[in-house]
């Protein structure tokens, strides 16, 4: 079965209205502020304000974004504020507003107040390609610069959870590098061989795991077919772990700019679900995030229950 798309995603909160509490870090975005009111009115959260009220209040009043039913928490270091309502249990996801990743990072791992676990935080996003009708999940594009072989064993199962939250029971994975051949010169080529060996012998379970492949093995089937690459990854990946975060940030953002698409991300790993993506997005991005949080952390709640 292939991943939920967003207009899955979207029904799902529309049917459920969680009105789940969400802690926003840095809210004073036009963009942020017109994606909550969109996800508040149609019962999705109940979004929680950190940072200082004047200048979010400030900020909706110039784009016309209602605030009302928005609760503030004032304070001068919004991810800090965020992370412990999350943490305390007021909000039951954190979104990243406009502010910078290394801000809410250190407020997210501090040993003693942040939502540090023992997985690896990365940053997944769930890619929607209108023309091909393809879905696929990638990782990690925005915060692990370059991984051990073990924070990639970390993301991946943290990708493989997203993507049996999104209905793939049992999600392909490739594990991606710049050719399929594997080669000393390309370090991440072993590590792929090695993280294939191990699925192998059934230590990673719950997906199909293959690599080393490249962009076009991984997406296209005739490339697949043209190349003689075979496997049941080739060609249909609901998933592709990339070596570090320059190939995987360089490809995600091509994609984003380039094609005819829609994306949303969250990042994986830590106590809670984070709505998170980039600084620039559009409102239609942050809705799109704020619905694949909702659902992993419906998932998670399920799987506790």
């Amino acid at each position: 079965m292939s991943l939920a798309s967003f207009d899955d995603l979207y029904r799902a909160a529309d049917d459920a209205r969680p009105m789940a509490p969400v802690a926003v870090a840095g809210a004073a975005d036009p963009t942020v502020l017109a994606a909550l009111r969109a996800a508040c009115d149609r019962g999705w959260v109940r979004p929680i304000l950190a940072g200082r009220e004047t200048g979010v209040r400030r900020t909706a009043e110039a784009c016309s974004v209602s605030v009302n039913g928005f609760e503030f928490l004032d304070a001068q270091e919004p991810a800090s504020a965020a992370v412990a309502a999350v943490r305390s249990g007021r909000a039951k996801l954190l979104m990243k507003g406009q502010i910078t990743t290394p801000a809410l990072m250190r407020a997210m791992l501090d040993p003693a107040t942040g939502l540090r676990t023992e997985r690896a935080v990365c940053q997944i996003p769930l890619v929607e390609l209108r023309a091909s009708k393809r879905r696929f999940l990638m990782a990690d594009t925005g915060i692990c610069i370059q991984p051990t072989l073990l924070q990639k064993l970390d993301i991946l199962q943290s990708a493989v959870e997203l993507a049996h939250a999104l209905g793939a029971a049992c999600p392909r994975v490739a594990l991606m590098s710049a050719t399929e051949s594997v080669t000393e010169s390309m370090p991440e080529t072993l590590e792929a061989q090695e993280l294939t060996r191990r699925w192998r012998e059934g230590k990673i379970p719950g997906c199909i795991v293959q690599g080393p492949l490249s962009f076009d093995l991984a997406f296209a089937a005739d490339a697949a077919d043209k190349k003689r690459v075979g496997g049941d990854v080739a060609g249909a990946a609901d998933m592709m772990l990339f070596p570090n975060l320059l190939s995987a940030n360089l490809t995600i953002k091509a994609i984003m700019y380039t094609a005819d698409c829609r994306f949303g991300g969250v990042l994986c790993g830590a106590r809670a679900p984070v709505a998170f993506m980039s600084r620039a997005d559009t409102t239609a991005t942050r809705l799109n995030s704020l619905a694949l949080a909702l659902r992993l952390a419906s998932q998670r709640s399920k799987q506790t229950a």
